[in-house]
């Protein structure tokens, strides 16, 4: 029975740390790149388990990103609020 190698560098800590360093716009793109590739099969079963492991990384990105500029808009916002009654004339 043959075991199945998996390659370090696309399933390690450097890679999750490459991941964590992209934009959100780069994470998008790369993980549409990533569903297209599944989408479009062929691939062995260890290939498409890594490209679906490297779309949920990607996917946790995004997710911290939007998070992380939910947080920001609100906080944004409620200092507006605070600053006044935020019905002055002053564009966000």
């Amino acid at each position: 029975m043959a075991t199945s190698k998996t390659k370090p560098a696309e399933t390690g800590p450097a890679e999750a740390e490459q991941s964590e360093a992209l934009s959100y716009e780069q994470a998008r793109d790369e993980l549409a790149s990533v569903v297209k590739r599944l989408e479009a099969g062929g691939l062995t079963l260890e290939q498409s388990l890594e490209l679906w492991e490297r779309g949920e990384r990607l996917a946790a990105v995004c997710g911290q990103l939007l998070e992380g500029a939910r947080a920001r808009l609100s906080a944004a916002t409620a200092e507006r609020a605070e600053d006044g009654d935020g019905e002055d004339d002053r564009p966000f």
